[in-house]
């Protein structure tokens, strides 16, 4: 952490001009968040970053706990990509879905999102449920219910490894071949995995 309360990966500094907004503290935070984690990050941090005093933040959201919650809300309706996955048939269906996870974290505003749930998730229990929520239990196991599929929790549970540990390796860990490849790529490779654990035979 610097003197002008930058972090480290974060950003270089705040923007110029006066700050103040729910909005500011807001952008302010999702960086820091990303980088460090809920545990990583003080409120007199995000403060800094956003030019504010920090009561604004607890005047605004009532404590950081909340400001994380607000920040990392699902960024997308689960059911509506649900319907968009089914609607183009089984056949790519592995593809769809993966184009859409991998294209969300390759987001720079949604993907920070993620990004700061992975972070937190490894130590934190509550951030650890939320991505629970997010991968599992509203988008892949009502994908695969909708399939009639046997053992629908467990093909869930399947995709989920995939495509949470694509996740941290990329964006956590930062494992150079998975930063540099191409979106294209990791899509076609993951995709024919994930359309073996929704539809395919399981072992067993």
């Amino acid at each position: 952490m610097s003197a002008s309360g930058t972090r480290a990966g974060g950003r270089t500094g705040r923007r110029a001009g006066p700050g103040g907004s729910r909005d500011d503290i807001a952008e302010a935070a999702l960086p820091l968040f990303a980088s460090g984690g809920f545990d990583g990050v003080t409120v007199r941090e995000i403060a800094a970053e956003a030019g504010v005093d920090p009561a604004l933040i607890y005047h605004f959201y009532g404590s950081k706990r909340a400001l994380f919650d607000e920040l990392i809300a699902l960024p997308f309706d689960p059911e509506e990509v649900v319907r968009n996955a089914l609607a183009g048939g089984v056949d790519e269906l592995g593809t769809r879905i993966v184009t859409f996870m991998v294209t969300q974290l390759r987001d720079p505003v949604l993907g920070e999102r993620t990004v700061a749930v992975l972070r937190t998730a490894a130590a934190q229990p509550e951030a650890a449920a939320v991505l629970r929520e997010l991968y599992s239990r509203r988008l892949l196991e009502p994908l695969a219910h909708a399939l009639r599929a046997d053992r629908p929790r467990l093909r869930a549970a399947l995709c989920s490894s995939q495509l949470i540990g694509l996740a941290m390796a990329e964006h956590v860990i930062g494992i150079e071949p998975l930063v540099d490849a191409a979106t294209e790529d990791l899509i076609a490779i993951y995709a024919a995995t994930v359309q073996r654990y929704l539809t395919e035979p399981l072992p067993g």
